[in-house]
């Protein structure tokens, strides 16, 4: 029996229409003389409708970012703490090109419209230093698990006078060595992420870069980590520690040796 369900109409994406109407109609006519209600009207919806979906017409450009940041944020927070931290976030970059490769023909003229319009251009280099920011304090948190201090990844307090750097009182005073690392780490993965999208841009969107990324990233990892551990290109500082897994008996003999490289960070043999 026909119940009718065959022939409904699938549910409009409102949002990503006027996304659509947004860039188009600027890229034809300019960001600046483009209207809400031009861009309302070729979505095919009523202006309030607009501004139940955004506030300005920049936000229309960028509709995805918040839950993509969101998306990478709870992939972070999911990440098992086994796993080489830097390694985690460039994964993590991964989830941010993936929104672009959805849907190459919007990606394609977004670029081309925010390379035209600088304010655009200024607005995707905020929204990118948001991914940065969070690569910093998903980085911070894991030095924080491991040394046992809660404070070390956040800034000082307003009015609090910063440790005294100098000749007899180095960077390290109160983590700094480590926050400039974790700061370096992240803007090498934002970087090399973007270098790989713009790549992909410019060539039209074509082909899938997700694996241009994958490569990248693991130059990246190769190159930063052991700085980004605190240890020097000659050897490791921390060789002497001891490491010590917890698991159940029953866990295989492979698992355990999982475990043990991810909390080494010792490449797979």
């Amino acid at each position: 029996m026909d119940d009718g369900r065959d022939r409904m109409p699938a549910r409009r994406d409102v949002r990503r229409e006027l996304m659509s109407a947004a860039i188009s109609l600027s890229l034809t006519t300019g960001f600046d003389e483009t209207t809400v209600d031009e861009i309302a009207r070729a979505a095919g919806v009523a202006r309030r409708t607009f501004f139940r979906h955004f506030r300005t017409k920049e936000d229309a450009i960028f509709p995805d970012h918040d839950e993509c940041l969101e998306r990478v944020v709870a992939f972070l927070d999911a990440s098992s703490p086994l796993r080489p931290p830097l390694l985690v976030i460039a994964e993590a970059a991964g989830i941010v090109l993936d929104m672009y490769v959805e849907d190459p023909d919007t990606a394609v003229k977004r670029y081309e419209l925010t390379r035209r319009v600088p304010a655009l251009r200024e607005r995707e280099i905020a929204a990118t230093s948001r991914y940065q920011r969070a690569f910093t304090r998903y980085l911070g948190g894991r030095r924080d698990e491991a040394t046992g201090d809660g404070a070390a990844g956040e800034a000082a307090p307003a009015g609090a006078k910063e440790p005294p750097v100098g000749p007899e009182v180095g960077p390290e005073v109160g983590g700094e060595a480590a926050r400039l690392r974790h700061e370096v780490a992240a803007a090498a993965v934002v970087a090399a992420h973007n270098h790989v999208l713009r790549s992909w841009l410019r060539g039209g969107g074509r082909g899938d870069p997700r694996a241009r990324l994958t490569s990248a990233m693991d130059e990246v990892t190769r190159a930063l980590q052991p700085w980004a551990d605190g240890r020097d290109a000659g050897g490791d500082a921390h060789s002497d520690e001891v490491v010590v897994l917890v698991t159940t008996r029953r866990a295989p003999l492979w698992k355990i040796a999982e475990e043990i490289r991810n909390a080494t960070g010792e490449p797979p043999s």
